[in-house]
């Protein structure tokens, strides 16, 4: 039986509510990161590695839905390892309307950074912009030049070696160590703290070298490592990242160097290919997560990575820094720099290493406005060996 008029007319009101109702659903607010870090150069692959690392995380946090409402893009910009033109890119981000930023490789250019971005935000209320800083270790950042915009996600230089130097103060075999560092902030930072923890720690120990070369510039390290095996050094401590890390390790071994390499970054882009066999139970890295540790978890994501990109994913900094971000956006309600910034100040989330976050005690940087990435209880580092795969040596 066909309904009355009057039925028919709620019925096609009710099924034109409907379709309104589908149709004007709100799509997730897309919120732009700018990664500002090399993409050319001799540090452009290490630079393509950590963006790929940014977009496999901000699509796993996008299909996961960690912040309601929100997805995430991760917008590159190449500054050539340059403070100069990271300056430029920061302009580029700015006039694009971009309110949070990433990067990580230089501490150089992160200083750079933190300063203009505070310099921009005080002249500029309404616009303020947030700087994640995911690998720039130079332990002033979060110290003398602390600033309430940026949030550390990597332990700094200063907490590395302290963990570093408690390990070789137990090994009664080394008597000797070569220092070699990049001549810049870093570099100086690693070399001052390697001597001074060293001497504290194993005052019998002798520095027999301490040498600096410019960042990003030597392709042959030949004459170096010849330095190295004349001082007679059993030891290499070196806070070397990148091509200057890799090329360093490869005329190690071209030289048959039998001195055991201690790092800050033995497993990214290009060392373990560089090393091969040679590095089995001589090179060594220290560090706060190995999806081969059984405590830690990411193993799916180390195979989807690999998967996709045919390369390793380390930079565990991403996933923390997304987690942390989206942890800020949820308890802000709100995408607004200036909310998510100070939600994000004393926020513990769990990352693949357990349980890290930040405070508010401007004297004690592990508790700093930064979150700075911890092992699960807080207070230690972890310690790992690089071989023929990773896995833990010790833990101090």
């Amino acid at each position: 039986m066909t309904p009355p008029a009057f039925v028919r007319v709620l019925l096609a009101a009710a099924v034109a509510a409907v379709c309104c109702t589908v149709t004007v659903a709100r799509a997730d607010e897309v919120i732009r990161i700018a990664l500002i870090d090399p993409f050319s150069g001799l540090m452009g692959s290490l630079g393509e590695n950590e963006l790929n690392s940014w977009k496999y995380i901000a699509n796993l946090a996008n299909t996961q839905h960690w912040a309601k409402g929100y997805t995430f893009e991760i917008v590159p910009f190449d500054n050539k390892l340059s403070p100069q033109q990271s300056l430029t890119a920061l302009k580029s981000v700015q006039d694009q309307g971009i309110r949070f930023i990433t990067q990580g490789d230089g501490s150089s250019v992160g200083m750079a950074l933190e300063d203009a971005v505070g310099k921009y935000n005080e002249r500029n209320p309404g616009k303020e912009i947030v700087y994640l800083n995911y690998a720039a270790v130079d332990p002033d950042m979060t110290n003398s030049k602390c600033s309430f915009w940026h949030f550390r996600l990597d332990a700094n230089s200063d907490m590395k070696m302290e963990a570093l130097t408690t390990y070789l103060a137990q090994r009664k075999d080394i008597h000797k160590v070569y220092l070699i560092d990049q001549d810049y902030s870093f570099g100086h930072q690693v070399s001052r703290a390697a001597k001074e923890y060293l001497a504290r720690k194993r005052p019998d120990i002798q520095i027999v070298g301490d040498d600096f070369h410019a960042l990003a510039k030597i392709t042959d390290f030949s004459p170096y490592v010849a330095r190295i095996k004349q001082s007679g050094a059993d030891t290499v401590i070196t806070g070397n990242w990148g091509s200057d890390l890799a090329l360093l390790i490869k005329a190690a071994k071209d030289a048959d160097l039998k001195a055991d390499f201690y790092t800050y970054y033995a497993a990214t882009t290009g060392v373990p290919t560089a090393m091969g066999a040679a590095g089995k139970d001589h090179v060594y890295y220290v560090g706060y997560w190995n999806p081969n540790n059984e405590k830690f978890v990411g193993a799916d994501i180390v195979e989807g990575f690999q998967k996709q990109y045919h390369d390793d994913y380390y930079t565990i900094a991403t996933y923390s820094g997304l987690k942390l971000l989206a942890d800020g956006i949820n308890r802000a309600h709100s995408s607004d720099p200036v909310k998510v910034a100070f939600a994000m100040e004393g926020a513990k989330i769990q990352s693949l290493n357990g349980e890290i976050g930040g405070g508010k005690d401007p004297e004690f940087e592990w508790r700093n406005r930064n979150a700075s990435e911890r092992s699960p209880d807080a207070t230690t580092l972890v310690y790992r060996k690089v071989g023929q795969g990773r896995r833990q040596e010790d833990q101090v």
